[in-house]
């Protein structure tokens, strides 16, 4: 066979697809996210009704679209949205199955969310919570604009597919700041059970006045908290975990609880292994450190 001459031009081939490449990548993906954008805006207060759509038709929203920065600088004016107390808050538009609209006169009696996940991520916690607890309304919290957004199409998802169950329809998340807008949110005693997965660890010390657990902050939670509620903490950092101990241990209206308690909660079962983090350290081989912590009775 001839040998091939050195002065041959080497053979390129030119791909005439435009979804190909960096550009067509990045076109696919924002054609991708508009189309879940519109179907969002549709779907998100309809009330799905047993047998009135096909089940098999309906799929998950794909993660790979919705990727951004891993980290949101919490000091940053971002374009949020919040109301000006508890009582200015239309929850209907999130839980629109079940309860009424905020004009309706019977919203006073309406039920309460309960239960919060502050930075829930991609709703892996939520989504385990809202069989777990089917009579409570359950809230995520994330600031990330496209990781609140798949969260958003996640549950509309699961809500269509589980429609003859009526299943999901307890939980929704929202794009917030949890650092500044809680209390516009939640009134007094309100909440149950609060989750912090894996929050950011903020590891330079300047950075240390972001993270999500302060002494300031634990203020805010206790006033938030029922008597006997609960914070759930998680992390796969050190330095973090010994920090949020600190602050909660240090706080008149916090009481860690025991190893053995953790042991037997069906929450840290859940927090272990479903949240998107967890299952990335699971799968490192990493350390996960787990403190929670009980609000205890407010002092006569």
């Amino acid at each position: 066979m001839a040998e091939m001459s050195q002065s041959a031009p080497l053979s390129t081939t030119v791909s005439n697809d435009s979804t190909s490449g960096p550009t067509g990548n990045k076109r696919k993906r924002a054609d991708y996210r508009q189309s879940q954008r519109e179907k969002r805006q549709e779907l998100k207060t309809v009330v799905f009704e047993a047998n009135d759509i096909s089940q098999d038709n309906i799929k998950l929203p794909k993660k790979k679209y919705y990727r951004q920065r891993a980290h949101s600088n919490p000091f940053s004016d971002h374009l949020l949205e919040y109301p000006i107390s508890p009582s200015h808050m239309d929850w209907h538009k999130l839980y629109p199955a079940l309860l009424p609209p905020k004009e309706d006169e019977s919203t006073e009696l309406a039920r309460k969310v309960e239960i919060v996940d502050v930075g829930c991520g991609f709703g892996g916690l939520l989504v385990s919570l809202a069989t777990e607890f089917p009579d409570k309304l359950i809230l995520g919290m994330e600031i990330r604009v496209q990781v609140s957004h798949y969260v958003e199409d996640r549950i509309i998802a699961l809500r269509q597919q589980h429609a003859n169950e009526g299943q999901y329809n307890n939980i929704a998340v929202l794009r917030a700041n949890a650092m500044k807008f809680l209390p516009n949110f939640f009134g007094k005693g309100q909440l149950s059970k609060m989750f912090f997965c894996f929050p950011d660890p903020h590891f330079k010390v300047r950075k240390h006045k972001a993270r999500i657990v302060t002494s300031t902050l634990a203020s805010e939670y206790a006033y938030m908290l029922r008597p006997g509620g609960i914070i759930y903490t998680i992390t796969d950092v050190l330095d973090l975990h010994q920090w949020m101990v600190r602050h909660l241990e240090s706080h008149p209206l916090f009481r860690r609880l025991s190893k053995e308690w953790e042991d037997d909660d069906a929450c840290v079962k859940i927090m272990r292994k479903d949240t998107e983090e967890g299952k990335k350290v699971e799968r490192n081989k990493g350390d996960k450190w787990v403190a929670c912590f009980i609000r205890l009775d407010d002092p006569e």
